[in-house]
């Protein structure tokens, strides 16, 4: 088993992806509401090599020479990965190491104000950054940032890195009602992405528990609402990212993990930490399959002391 390592993961935008994680849970510059991951523990902007390099390179080879290539190698996990001073040389070292696999990275985008950063990353082939509120006030309360980011540095940045990045962009937004669904808040980040002229917006929604009990996603019909909004008098190209039902029919989809997971809580209700403990398997990669048995009727969570745990759904 990799430590730093996670995959290959099924997903509809990235078919399967080779995760490799160069932050420890959870080392975040946000602490979103939403987050699947859990609360953020180390709350940050200060870039350090959290995860040495060498320990990197030592999994990655060690991977390619028994497994087969993914379709994409994704810089993501359990935290913010452009905190890691040497994303640059790990982005260096995989492209060199299998040039014809594109590299993908999910990034809140909050570190693009620094120009290092953009810098290290200019090489990359897609990027996945998110704007979940484009005031202070609504990424404040949806996205709690650390100490000092302030939403205008924020925006800048991601407008500056798209400007001078020659890949793809798609800038996820996150919509949470309660959150950032008033016509204000849509406003706001509709005018932001205009200006950061991403080549798609994808929306998405809740559909596991966040950090905050009581949250609940947005409906579809909602989400078709806001597309058309963003649409409407813009270039801009805008989608929605398919429901949890929907990633059973990926060709990615794996069967025998959706199996392995059900059949671990079918002995015990666990949290999302037990169930990465017991099968071995990351944070992210369960999440791509635990919406899709809750969705089917087969589990269900409960919120208890120790957090939220997945059961096998009760007969009612």
């Amino acid at each position: 088993m990799y430590k730093h390592l996670f995959g290959p993961v099924p997903s509809r935008r990235l078919g399967m992806s080779l995760g490799i994680d160069l932050v420890p849970k959870k080392v975040c510059s946000l602490d979103c509401v939403y987050c699947e991951v859990g609360k953020t523990t180390k709350h940050t902007t200060d870039t350090k090599e959290y995860i040495l390099l060498d320990r990197v390179k030592e999994e990655v080879t060690d991977y390619f020479k028994n497994n087969p290539d993914p379709d994409y190698i994704t810089f993501s996990g359990a935290g913010e990965p452009t905190l890691n001073s040497k994303i640059g040389d790990v982005l260096k070292f995989v492209k060199k190491l299998k040039p014809h696999i594109p590299v993908a990275l999910i990034t809140n985008g909050t570190l693009f104000y620094k120009k290092e950063v953009r810098d290290a990353l200019l090489d990359i082939d897609v990027v996945l950054p998110s704007l979940d509120g484009a005031s202070q006030d609504v990424f404040e309360k949806i996205n709690r940032p650390a100490s000092g980011i302030k939403i205008q540095d924020y925006i800048d940045g991601i407008i500056k890195f798209r400007e001078e990045f020659h890949g793809k962009m798609w800038l996820e937004v996150f919509l949470l009602p309660g959150y950032n669904m008033g016509i204000d808040s849509l406003e706001d980040i509709k005018t932001a992405a205009i200006k950061i002229k991403p080549d798609s917006i994808q929306l998405n929604t809740l559909d596991r528990p966040g950090t905050v009990q009581g949250l609940r996603g947005a409906s579809h019909e909602d989400l078709e609402e806001i597309l058309k909004f963003f649409e409407k008098d813009t270039k801009l190209k805008v989608e929605i990212i398919s429901a949890a039902p929907k990633r059973k029919n990926l060709k990615a989809y794996r069967s025998d993990v959706a199996s392995v997971i059900y059949e671990t809580i079918s002995r015990r209700p666990c949290t999302l930490e037990d169930l990465s403990k017991i099968l071995g398997l990351h944070i992210n990669e369960l999440n791509k399959y635990l919406p899709v048995l809750e969705s089917e009727g087969k589990i269900e969570t409960i919120d208890e002391k120790r957090g939220t745990f997945y059961r096998l759904k009760e007969e009612k």
